[in-house]
């Protein structure tokens, strides 16, 4: 009986696209991001998300065995997700597709909400496992880029956001450098 679902099966969510409201809920309701990943390379993408996200009030928590103990952008370095002491809201993978299944796991085991993984990292059994668990799953995405679309900062770069508005954008107590999600 093709199309039905058995009793207690699971669908699983369609990681090809996601919608604005989708990636919106997640930026609005997350407080804290682990970065697995981080660099403290000042030209690596991971260290300008780690920059931005802390710009844009979440706290961030970098998470590089390589630099465990240290700090990147004043935040302290841990060697793994389950080093963090305090619970975290998302957990971005800056490593590739293979890593993904394994940091995914410790993610499920340490409580997060949800896995994100960066631009070109995609693990479909992660994907599962997470969502199986009750966590959200964003993959090939960045936040960083996310936010900068949907609160309309992407505009000054000239870049397409495919969004068209008259309306005022959102501003963040911090003025018109620091806007918010519409």
């Amino acid at each position: 009986m093709a199309g039905l679902l058995m009793p207690g099966a699971r669908t699983f969510m369609n990681h090809d696209t996601y919608t604005d409201d989708y990636i919106r809920g997640i930026l609005n309701s997350a407080r804290s991001f682990a970065i697995v990943g981080a660099s403290a390379n000042t030209v690596r993408p991971s260290y300008f998300v780690v920059k931005y996200l802390i710009e844009k009030g979440y706290t961030v928590v970098p998470v590089n065995p390589g630099k465990a103990g240290g700090q990147i952008l004043g935040q302290g370095v841990y060697a793994s997700l389950k080093d963090i002491p305090d619970p975290v809201d998302v957990v971005d993978i800056f490593r590739n597709s293979e890593a993904a299944l394994a940091i995914t796991r410790e993610a499920v085991d340490i409580g997060a909400k949800v896995v994100w993984m960066q631009l070109g990292v995609r693990n479909d059994e992660a994907a599962r496992e997470a969502e199986a668990a009750g966590m959200q799953v964003v993959m090939n995405r960045c936040p960083k880029i996310e936010y900068a679309r949907l609160s309309g900062e992407i505009g000054w770069a000239g870049v397409n956001s495919r969004a068209i508005s008259s309306a005022r954008p959102k501003l963040a107590p911090k003025g018109v450098q620091h806007r918010v999600l519409r």
